[in-house]
């Protein structure tokens, strides 16, 4: 059982598909990343922050740590496996929007953790709340992969007739060739608004990262990337998360940088859905972050990063 075990984990880690979420735990795991800049959050954060653009203007190593379709919780789960296994950075860059405080019931993308989960405390610690993985998942080996036979001989199979070199994200980012879709005006046919369930566990969880930050000595900026116009008002209590922000900026004494007003979020053509920019947005948004951070003298992270 340990040896079939081990043969299709050491498998299911030569992933390369779409969305690029094993690359990134595989980096983590083989102590692969030592940079100055890491960025957090969610799909937000890995279509829409590019390391390579971040290290360009700042002259920094940086890397995009943003896990798909999840809010903060599993955000902290992979920041606790960073710096676990690898040096800290100086600067978190960490994506916020409207759903970072909120909690989904399934785990989503539960497939990323089968490789990894088998007697892992931090994995079984912030997973074991969600619809996913039972307790017997966790400690017994092969278990975890009953009735996923087929999907994992497909997934083997498509690695095994591509080129494994060649990977979906690079330094956890993919900027996205897409035009825009009707995700938006199918949600709007459902609902007139959308209110968004702040969890509270999340929100303390929020607040014990920055604390853990401040204790070493790690700079925390908070970054809302664009976000199109239509959709932030279709979130009913956005303004209230918002502040929620604002609030934890002036408790711990952070720089918000929030760029909802931004004349990107008026734009359509550099988004594919109202919550993504495309590439083409990706870039020119990067690009003034970077300057914007270069710039603003009183960043004192960024202060420190030179120094």
């Amino acid at each position: 059982m340990f040896v079939t075990d081990y043969f299709i984990s050491y498998n299911l880690k030569k992933n390369h598909q779409s969305p690029g979420e094993i690359e990134v735990w595989n980096d983590i795991y083989d102590e692969n990343i030592d940079v100055d800049i890491a960025i957090y959050g969610s799909s937000r954060a890995w279509v829409h922050i590019d390391p390579s653009v971040l290290e360009d203007s700042l002259h920094l190593k940086a890397y995009n740590f943003g896990i798909d379709g999840h809010n903060f919780w599993l955000q902290y789960l992979r920041h606790k496996e960073y710096i676990k296994h690898n040096n800290l950075p100086k600067t978190i860059l960490l994506s916020l929007d409207v759903f970072s405080l909120q909690k989904r019931e399934n785990l989503y993308g539960l497939d990323q953790f089968l490789p990894y989960m088998l007697w892992n405390k931090n994995i079984i610690k912030y997973t074991s709340s969600y619809n996913g993985f039972t307790f017997k998942d966790y400690y017994l080996p092969l278990l975890r992969y009953h009735g996923e036979i087929r999907k994992i001989q497909k997934t083997i199979s498509l690695e095994q007739n591509e080129d494994i070199d060649i990977t979906y994200r690079q330094n956890g980012f993919r900027g996205m060739e897409k035009e825009w879709n009707n995700d938006l005006s199918k949600a709007k046919l459902k609902m007139s608004q959308y209110k968004i369930d702040l969890d509270s566990t999340s929100i303390n969880l929020f607040n014990q990262f920055l604390t853990e930050c401040k204790e070493n000595n790690i700079e925390v900026i908070l970054v809302y990337t664009p976000e199109f116009i239509d959709g932030q008002k279709f979130v009913e209590n956005r303004d209230e998360i918002i502040e929620i922000y604002k609030d934890f900026t002036i408790k711990h004494k952070l720089l918000f940088l929030d760029y909802s007003n931004h004349e990107l979020s008026y734009k359509k053509e550099y988004f594919y859905n109202s919550l993504h920019l495309n590439k083409k947005g990706a870039d020119i948004f990067t690009k003034e972050l970077s300057f914007e951070i270069k710039t603003k003298e009183h960043i004192n992270g960024y202060k420190k990063i030179i120094n």
